[in-house]
């Protein structure tokens, strides 16, 4: 057997295999290839602030998150996001998926306007990644994603080879490259599956193998083994980020207040576009003006003033940094961003860190993180990232289509007309 039928036949195999979910995970990527986009247009509304009241003062980040407490009883807010642009409303966030708009001069809150946008996104997100699976079942579905976007690269690489022509000329090129009309059956497949994947080809190995990285620990260990630099050890922060230690303060300490906090790290970030503060409490700790004290061995949450010892540190435990992310005008990569690190006792900088201090493997790590969506290369890379996903569910249903004619009808009954299938 020749080298170039065990190709078709691995791509084949693989093609039937994992079509169906290559097939899922194409047509939810190309979904979301604009989910902020899509969503910052559905809360259009929301998001803004009337520009009659641009020159008012501004409320602290204490009093903000008092208003939204007082309008929403028992929130735990996971985390705040300020605008330069005066006209945008600050954004507090619970969690992953929920998150209010305030007005950052009166501190009211706006409905958020766009719930089924949101839920949408976030359905489309789930069976891109977990096949829609929930809670432990979503271990499976992401072997099972995994696997198939392996496949996926597989199919693109050996497409590559297998649509190449063996010898050059102007019809071969056409023929590879063109749509040709008056087609039917396996003509019109055959074609349509060779011009969409000679395009889409170099595309999707890009983003299947970007997607091999976020799936599997090994191969981001391999990318930065690959730039010389040594992988990030189990457990460790975002974006293999060391935890950074807080000194212990004297006792009876009060932390700062969280406008103390961003004061200082605008003094930092002169340029800053976007500041978010991430609060901590979706992962069960005190949020600023909570404390939490144990009594007969079971925790009870009380409030206390903002800037209480409670709200940044449990007591009995080691106290934890805040941590603040910038992106600043102009920045680049595009996907750039400053992580500060602060005391909250203190308000030092314990750490700044940004895309230019992290060594050549978490930079590339970051590369492909964003190329996988497209983001890496601004609206043009999103757009280029969601053709190529259509691309490939139509890849999926043309390579399926022509499978079924070879072998399901490769010798149709005298008179079906199943030759023009």
């Amino acid at each position: 057997m020749s080298i170039r039928k065990i190709i078709f036949w691995l791509h084949l195999v693989a093609g039937v295999v994992a079509g169906v979910v290559i097939l899922i995970m194409s047509v939810t990527g190309a979904a979301i290839a604009f989910e902020k986009q899509t969503i910052a247009m559905a809360e259009g509304s929301a998001r803004r602030v009337a520009p009659s009241a641009m020159n008012a003062t501004l409320l602290t980040v204490d009093e903000l998150l008092a208003k939204v407490r007082e309008a929403q009883p028992g929130a735990r807010p996971s985390g705040v996001t300020f605008y330069a642009d005066p006209l945008l409303a600050t954004a507090v966030s619970f969690g992953r998926t929920n998150l209010v708009y305030v007005n950052p001069q009166t501190g009211e809150l706006s409905a958020q306007g766009a719930a089924g946008t949101r839920k949408f996104m976030r359905v489309m997100t789930d069976w891109h990644r977990w096949l829609g699976r929930e809670g432990d079942g979503r271990a499976v579905g992401k072997a099972i994603t995994g696997a198939c976007n392996t496949a996926f690269l597989v199919l693109a690489m050996s497409g590559i080879y297998l649509w190449w022509p063996r010898r050059w000329s102007v019809e071969s090129l056409k023929a590879i490259s063109l749509f040709r009309g008056g087609l039917r059956g396996k003509a019109r497949d055959w074609n349509w599956h060779n011009v969409i994947g000679i395009w889409c080809a170099p595309v999707l190995v890009v983003l299947t193998a970007s997607g091999m990285v976020i799936s599997y620990r090994w191969a981001s260990d391999l990318i930065y083994r690959a730039a010389g630099s040594t992988p990030p050890p189990p457990g460790a922060g975002p974006g293999g980020a060391a935890t950074v230690t807080v000194p212990t303060p004297a006792p009876r300490t009060k932390p700062l207040s969280y406008e103390q906090l961003l004061v200082v790290v605008k003094k930092h970030a002169s340029q800053w576009e976007q500041i978010t503060l991430r609060l901590g409490s979706s992962e069960g700790r005190p949020a600023s003006g909570e404390t939490r004290e144990r009594r007969g061995g079971e925790s009870s949450t009380t409030n206390a003033p903002a800037g209480s010892e409670g709200g940044r540190r449990e007591r009995g435990s080691q106290p934890q940094a805040v941590t603040v992310s910038v992106k600043e005008r102009n920045a680049w990569p595009l996907f750039a961003t400053v992580q500060f690190t602060l005391d909250p006792y203190t308000g030092e900088v314990l750490k700044r860190e940004s895309y230019a201090d992290q060594d050549r493997g978490r930079r590339a790590r970051s590369w492909l993180r964003f190329l996988h969506t497209g983001e890496a290369l601004g609206i043009a890379g999103q757009a280029i990232a969601g053709l190529a996903s259509l691309g490939g569910a139509m890849l999926v249903w043309t390579g399926l289509s022509l499978s079924w004619r070879r072998y399901v009808f490769k010798n149709p009954p005298a008179g079906t007309g199943a030759s023009d299938r």
